[in-house]
């Protein structure tokens, strides 16, 4: 039996007796035997090593260290691992025990291991922000392989106001590890982490990616095709990455980006060369997720254009009306004062149509906030099923088809384009053009793994001058033809 099959075995079994609530409360999810092996082998250790040190940040049950002590046994040169392990999930810390002293009898090389119990955050707060009272060396490791917690912590959480430099609004733990996690290697030192994916993009991020992406360099993602296949046990339905990054400010010309369909079977693996410039892009460094040269193609094909909807004086916003906060002013027939409230279900066939006889079409209010100018807009879904062709669904909507309203209301389950100066029916189905192509449907994909479109990646999408945005509005009005074919050719006929 290999060290790895015990220390799983065991796991296996204080999951099946421990409620998931309890475990959910640290924010701990058990990673599977296959992935733990897979990122055990992703990080690069030098043959001639006669001792390495190892960090595994909230271990749980120690699974990604048995896997990375596993693979070491064929390394005839080392002699010494030292392993430290943080972990305050009182319920784990015997079955943590239990593993690592398995593997310690079990293995050919002596380990020396300690389990820190204290929060992994804050007991490094001083060491990291460089206060009064830190270590004059602090401790770095060689190696970091880590799962770490997935919860969301308010603002003012002990662990938020630790990592100012990172923190932006909530944060989740599992970033704030990560920086953690870099901040505690050695120069040229690697960690191997499995994360979500959240951190790629928006502005909530942005802080992170910045410490993260300047202070260490990407060289390896591993992307899941199916989200609910990662965590099987734990019926996690998240975008789940794994990331290899190496301490260093020289980034490299390529990056290594693989896929599986499941966590099960990491043999059907396909693999791609990304360039980093590709993959990391933009003054906020988001991380653009490609699978192969036709993503690649895409980017460099929009990145042409440096505008954005904000450089040419427009926007991507939220619906007004939350429709169940705000039920007393909801009507579903037209009445005095009424004003039509514009849903997801108003936009087919890349139109806007109204009324579609639904119920809560209408809105009376005297609320400033729930109301907007009645002016041309493209409407935006905000929320789009998984397994649906299109993330961007958009539909035009033009003032003159209600003539008789000077305002109107959006639900917030629809985004709309607006600007600062009231948008041209041409710019608006030029707008179209953009957001119905496939290339932007791809790119945002790219970009955002989420079924919900978020306008603050949106406004971030390169968008070409709005001389050519309003010929292609042109164009499309010329066509009588909404469909995305027609949108490709005509975009196409200006990339």
């Amino acid at each position: 039996m290999k060290i790895i099959d015990h220390a799983v075995q065991i796991t296996n079994e204080y999951i099946d007796q421990m409620p998931k609530k309890l475990r959910k409360k640290y924010g701990q999810f058990f990673t599977s035997k296959e992935t733990a092996v897979f990122m055990a082998q992703l990080l690069n250790i030098p043959e001639e090593k006669e001792e390495i040190s190892i960090l595994d940040p909230g271990a749980g049950s120690g699974i990604l260290s048995v896997a990375l002590i596993d693979r070491l046994q064929g390394m005839t040169k080392l002699k010494r691992i030292r392993l430290v392990c943080y972990e305050n999930d009182p319920n784990v810390l015997d079955l943590l025990k239990a593993n690592l002293n398995w593997a310690c009898q079990s293995s050919s090389i002596e380990i020396v291991y300690q389990i820190i119990s204290d929060n992994y955050i804050l007991s490094q707060m001083e060491d990291y922000n460089s206060m009064f009272g830190a270590n004059l060396v602090p401790n770095k490791y060689d190696f970091v392989i880590g799962n770490p917690p997935y919860m969301k912590i308010p603002k003012d959480a002990p662990e938020a106001l630790a990592m100012p430099d990172v923190c932006y609004g909530a944060p989740n733990l599992y970033f704030l590890f990560a920086a953690m996690s870099l901040f505690n290697l050695n120069e040229n030192g690697e960690m191997v982490y499995i994360i979500p994916r959240s951190w790629t993009s928006g502005a909530y991020f942005r802080r992170f990616r910045e410490k993260f992406l300047t202070e260490g360099a990407l060289e390896y993602i591993h992307l899941f095709v199916s989200r609910d296949k990662v965590f099987e046990k734990e019926s996690v339905l998240q975008e789940t990455i794994i990331i290899k990054v190496k301490k260093t400010r020289k980034k490299p010309e390529k990056i290594i980006v693989t896929s599986t369909k499941s966590n099960a079977d990491f043999s059907d693996i396909t693999k791609f060369e990304a360039p980093y410039s590709t993959v990391v892009s933009g003054d906020a460094l988001y991380v653009y997720l490609v699978t192969g040269p036709e993503e690649v193609e895409t980017l460099n094909c929009l990145n042409q254009w440096k505008d954005t909807l904000p450089n040419l004086g427009m926007k991507m916003k939220t619906g007004l009306t939350v429709d169940f906060r705000n039920r007393d002013v909801l009507r579903d027939e037209a009445e005095e004062k009424a004003v039509p409230l514009f849903y997801a279900q108003h936009i087919k066939d890349g139109k806007v149509n109204f009324p579609v006889g639904k119920e809560h079409e209408y809105i009376v209010t005297d609320q400033k906030g729930l109301l907007q100018k009645n002016v041309n807009y493209l409407f935006v879904k905000r929320f789009t099923a998984k397994e649906e062709h299109r993330r961007l669904q958009c539909g035009v909507y033009l003032a003159r088809k209600n003539p008789e309203y000077t305002e109107i209301s959006t639900q917030n389950k629809l985004n709309f384009i607006c600007g600062l100066q009231d948008l041209s029916e041409c710019v608006v189905y030029g707008l179209y053009v953009l957001f119905n192509s496939t290339l932007y449907d791809g790119y945002y994909r790219i970009l955002n793994g989420s079924t919900q479109v978020n306008s603050t990646e949106v406004n971030s999408m390169p968008v070409p001058p709005l001389n050519i945005i309003e010929s292609m509005g042109k164009k499309l009005i010329q066509s009588k033809d909404m469909s995305e074919k027609m949108c490709d050719k005509i975009l196409r006929s200006f990339v």
